[in-house]
């Protein structure tokens, strides 16, 4: 007797969203640092640390640009560590990690997938992974593909949880 693998011949597609996360160091860069007292930024003594700053040791990183104190920092601080950081790294963005994690992927999702490649296809998002994908990414993976595909799942193959299935006309 033959066994069937069911899974393989019923032509359903799974997508493992960890493959796009992009490999690479993540830092964050927190203004709390540069607060006086805690409370407030100082202009002067910011440009100071803008212009001393050894902004190579960022090359080539991931940087997210927070402040994590309860205080009012102005934007353009923001905006100089940014331009200081610009060609140096490979991302900046205004958040924390996890934030910087959530834009890094949903970029990658744009970048490589042709939501058109699945048209009519079962597919199934996969749910497990080893590193934590953020819902926003599900999120605007079903929006991607929900307009092509016959059919959207969680899971894994074996044990699915049915999202969409495109109706029988």
């Amino acid at each position: 007797m033959e066994i069937v693998n069911k899974i393989q011949a019923s032509g359903i597609i799974t997508l493992d969203l960890e493959q796009y996360y992009p490999a690479g160091e993540r830092v964050l860069i927190d203004l709390r640092e540069n607060l006086y007292m805690g409370l407030i930024l100082k202009e002067k003594e910011f440009r100071d640390y803008i212009k001393t700053n050894d902004w190579q040791e960022f090359a080539n990183k991931y940087v997210a640009i927070t402040c994590t104190a309860d205080a009012i920092v102005p934007t353009w601080a923001y905006m100089l560590v940014a331009s200081k950081l610009n060609g140096i790294a490979k991302k900046v963005v205004f958040g924390n990690l996890d934030t910087l994690e959530t834009i890094l992927l949903l970029e990658n999702l744009h970048k490589h997938i042709n939501s058109q490649d699945y048209h009519n296809a079962k597919l199934v998002i996969k749910g497990c992974s080893k590193i934590k994908i953020s819902e926003a990414a599900y999120v605007e993976i079903t929006n991607m593909l929900l307009p092509h595909v016959q059919s959207l799942m969680f899971g894994e193959p074996c044990s699915t949880v049915p999202v969409f299935k495109k109706p029988k006309l």
